[in-house]
């Protein structure tokens, strides 16, 4: 059963604040193969004009697609986990995440098709520090695999 249409544009609540640390920072620079100094040597990132260490671009993704989780967990929405895999990812940042920061996302739907028997479920995630200063919005796209036929 294709998913409900009239959840386009549902906004969740906020997420509790995530706060950011260098450790983390390193951890997923490191996972992910980066070796840029500004991600684990403050003295780095402060030549380039940052106050700390500065996250990865993608390191984002860790708090939205959990923020994304109160999408995927509605039972309203009836969307079956079991099935989805993920299908897209992309980033539009004001300012780079920094160690330090009190991250909170907001995640809306904005938009539900149904292709090929398949339901494609695109989420905004709006992520704010503190202070309410937009950081970065990320867009996820997941997609719930049509159930098999016997």
């Amino acid at each position: 059963m294709p998913l409900d249409q009239s959840f386009v544009g549902r906004t969740y609540p906020p997420t509790d604040p995530y706060e950011v640390g260098r450790e983390k920072i390193r951890e997923f620079a490191e996972a992910v193969g980066d070796p840029n100094p500004a991600y684990t040597d403050p003295e780095a990132a402060k030549a380039l004009g940052h106050a700390d260490v500065v996250a990865p671009p993608t390191f984002v993704f860790s708090i939205t697609f959990k923020a994304a989780g109160q999408v995927v967990q509605d039972p309203q929405l009836g969307l079956d986990y079991s099935r989805v895999v993920h299908g897209d990812q992309k980033f539009a940042y004001r300012r780079p995440v920094r160690a330090g920061d009190r991250l909170t996302v907001t995640s809306t739907i904005e938009a539900i098709k149904s292709l090929a028997g398949n339901d494609v479920i695109d989420i905004r995630g709006e992520v704010h520090d503190a202070s309410g200063e937009h950081v970065v919005t990320a867009w996820t796209k997941l997609v719930a695999r049509a159930a098999e036929e016997d």
